[in-house]
């Protein structure tokens, strides 16, 4: 039965060279009828926990049933298992690496193959350097056109699925201390520490500077809006994603204040209510 199910497709490919095109040639192959979106294709080389953070924060945005096929997978050709996913939303296709680590932590998983059937592959002799194009952009495009997910291979235990390490939140007696887990294109340095953390709270973020290794040496203020600060001054706030967020009004908060991925973040709140 021929569902049509929309495919999205997220890599660390880039645009300069032809490997999406390829993998969406060898998607409209199987199936002429398929409407494929691209998340994006500018996930930083090798980056899976940058793949993780973008995905788990698109997928709930499309139609339930959709195929999102992800590869950032420095581990190609490896023992690394090659994945299909069946959640509420739809389904995952890609490597097992921890790429779809974040969406797990919000979904159940109803199914869970191993991709060893190569009827579903491209060719029964895949690259060892491009399982997009020779397994999960195929393997996508079957299951989009309706090829049922127990078909694609042997079954697991979703429990075995590998995870991400992105930082522990560990709470304090005044709030809660974090990480910054990804920076988008602006330099904004977006936190793993929930919206839900703060909501009715007034509350400050405090981070290190970069010279010194401990907390407490700048407290930033939490906002509604960027332009709530001058531009080139820093404020925090809620990002669209959910998470708690340290920008700059007009600027850079990586340049800014010279933090990473993994950096520490304490947010101190408090109770009461913003008037």
């Amino acid at each position: 039965m021929n569902k049509n199910r929309l495919i999205t497709l997220l890599s660390d490919f880039g645009l300069k060279d032809v490997y999406v095109g390829v993998m969406k040639g060898v998607i409209t192959g199987i199936n002429s009828h398929l409407a494929v979106v691209d998340l994006t294709h500018q996930i930083p080389p090798q980056n899976i926990a940058a793949g993780r953070f973008n995905l788990m924060n698109a997928y709930s945005y499309f139609p339930v049933g959709t195929v999102h096929i992800a590869v950032v997978d420095p581990g190609v050709g490896s023992q690394r298992r090659g994945i299909a996913l069946q959640i509420e939303q739809g389904f995952l296709v890609g490597p097992d690496n921890g790429l779809f680590s974040g969406i797990l932590a919000q979904s159940r998983v109803l199914a869970a193959v191993e991709l060893t059937n190569p009827n579903y592959w491209r060719t029964p002799t895949p690259s060892t350097t491009f399982h997009g194009r020779d397994i999960f952009a195929p393997v996508g495009a079957h299951l989009a056109s309706g090829v049922p997910i127990e078909q694609l291979g042997e079954s697991f235990d979703p429990k075995t699925i590998t995870a991400l390490a992105i930082g522990d939140r560990i709470p304090t007696s005044s709030g809660i201390v974090g990480c910054i887990q990804y920076i988008d294109h602006f330099g904004n340095l977006i936190t793993n520490i929930p919206a839900a953390e703060v909501q009715g709270k007034t509350w400050v973020v405090v981070v290190s500077d970069a010279s010194t290794p401990t907390l407490g040496d700048r407290h930033i203020e939490s906002s509604q809006t960027y332009s709530a600060r001058p531009v080139g001054e820093v404020v925090t706030l809620i990002g669209s994603h959910g998470w708690v967020e340290i920008a700059v009004n007009g600027g850079s908060a990586q340049q800014a204040l010279k933090m990473d991925v993994g950096s520490p973040v304490e947010v101190v709140v408090s109770l009461e209510m913003k008037g």
